[in-house]
């Protein structure tokens, strides 16, 4: 830990606040405290329809391909279009009222999955079932589409908790969001593994257009109390000049970025191969149920940073967090026992809600409103930019390399003293490595300039003033 660092800054009693972007009469507290509850309640079902349907479908393709590179290519896939589009989203989101966005994120969400549903009654699941034939990759495409746009709720979501939250409580906001995350988690983890095993498929994309479209109906009534935004001269459409210069302003923030730029690298091999591992130890049905009840975690974690809090300096938690992350990455598949790595997903579920709401906390605080869809756009594509590049390079090596190499008896004689034995020892050598690497990138943040200058810019940040303007 860095000796250097400032203690906390109260921010100044008296800074303005400032509720413009607000109607006319409207202030954050009640009535704005209950729109954030019914969004967030909505957004349960969203989360819920979207994970249920993307975990089928990866439960589905590894089933019928036997493919770590097919499923790789796929999560690789999703993150890649969403770290492209990240940016271009959180223009939308700082160009249009918030309900706007989702009501529109909702209505493409429906029609691509309505439209993969056409593909499984024209083409049948024999022929999508072929993952060396275009179906296949179409038929995955759409439905990562459906995916990818529902990520524009989310970036909308962040920015609402910060227009209709008081200062003081949105840490706490967002460890609900992140318990509704883990509820969802939780919940389609479960399903999507008893459904793809129990009533296949193609049952499953009705299930998941049918979710999506009671979805898009609870949404309407919902009133989120929000002017239209300002038009701002000179910004693009795709508005990464707008965003890096938000960046640049807050000290530190530049390699808060980076930092989970590099951990999102790390974690793009164990998004690419949780899966495959999990299938090695149990039946597609039998992981479902492992996931929904790990899952739990997120739930756990969420509420205790609802209660809680992230403390005085959220910086420093989010640092701690990852390192615990980095030590959970390199133990939980030393053997090939069900029951540890039960534990450490569940003990990985319960500390990622802490990471996520800092990081959230922080740039709430830290940059203007007005510029927050943009910067957690252009943020989420930094940072998710990182996982394709290793999901889609720890997909081959692992198939092709790692694994074969861990069955062979040179492999088993240099590392089994460390790994034990098992059919998938050669994923567990990936996993160790990926968690040592991110062991040691923690340990440099903290120690790092960087890191000081971002905490005492979030200490000593005014509460957050929403630029003054006269009402439409």
């Amino acid at each position: 830990m860095a000796t250097d660092e400032m203690d906390p800054v109260p921010a100044d009693p008296s800074a303005p606040q400032l509720e413009a972007h607000l109607p006319p009469g409207v202030t954050r507290g009640p009535e704005t405290l209950r729109a954030f509850r019914a969004v967030l309640g909505n957004t349960l079902v969203a989360n819920v329809t979207s994970s249920y349907l993307w975990f089928a479908l990866t439960f589905w393709a590894y089933l019928e391909t036997r493919s770590v590179m097919a499923t790789a290519i796929i999560g690789g896939g999703f993150m890649l279009f969403t770290a492209v589009l990240g940016t271009w989203f959180g223009t939308l989101v700082d160009r249009h009222r918030k309900k706007q966005v989702m009501v529109i994120s909702s209505t493409v969400t429906l029609v691509t999955y309505a439209a993969s549903g056409g593909l499984w009654l024209l083409l049948g699941e024999d022929r999508l079932a072929d993952w060396g034939s275009a179906w296949f990759w179409l038929f995955s495409a759409v439905i990562l589409v459906g995916g990818v746009v529902e990520s524009l709720r989310n970036i909308a979501l962040s920015t609402t908790v910060t227009l209709l939250v008081p200062e003081d409580d949105r840490d706490k906001a967002n460890g609900l969001v992140g318990t509704v995350q883990g509820v969802a988690f939780m919940i389609t983890s479960v399903f999507s593994g008893l459904s793809v095993g129990l009533i296949g498929m193609g049952w499953t994309l009705a299930v998941a257009i049918a979710l999506t479209g009671a979805s898009l109906l609870h949404l309407l009534p919902i009133t989120i109390p929000e002017l239209e935004p300002q038009p701002e001269e000179g910004a693009s459409r795709f508005d990464v000049r707008g965003a890096v210069a938000a960046i640049r302003v807050v000290p530190g923030l530049v390699a808060l970025i980076l930092f989970s730029t590099f951990n999102n690298l790390v974690s793009g091999v164990y998004i690419a191969l949780m899966d495959p591992y999990g299938l090695t130890l149990f039946s597609v049905e039998a992981w479902g149920i492992v996931l929904g009840v790990t899952g739990i975690g997120f739930v756990v974690g969420g509420g205790l940073v609802a209660k809680l809090g992230l403390g005085a300096n959220p910086v420093r938690t989010l640092l701690l967090v990852n390192l615990g992350v980095a030590v959970l990455g390199m133990t939980f598949t030393l053997r090939e026992w069900a029951w540890l790595y039960v534990l450490g997903l569940f003990a990985f579920m319960c500390i990622i809600p802490a990471a996520e709401s800092a990081e959230q906390t922080i740039l709430q605080r830290v940059v203007p409103f007005r510029t927050q869809g943009r910067v957690f756009g252009f943020a989420q594509s930094v940072e998710l930019a990182a996982s394709p590049v290793s999901a889609f390079l720890i997909g081959p090596i692992a198939e092709f390399w790692l694994i074969p190499y861990m069955d062979s008896g040179s492999g088993r004689d240099t590392w089994g003293w460390l790994l034990g034995d098992g059919e998938a020892r050669g994923i567990a050598l990936v996993f160790l490595a990926a968690g040592a690497i991110m062991l040691v990138t923690v340990l440099v943040a903290l120690a790092s300039a960087p890191y000081r200058r971002l905490s005492r810019a979030y200490a000593a940040a005014p509460p957050q003033q929403l630029e003054a303007r006269p009402a439409d």
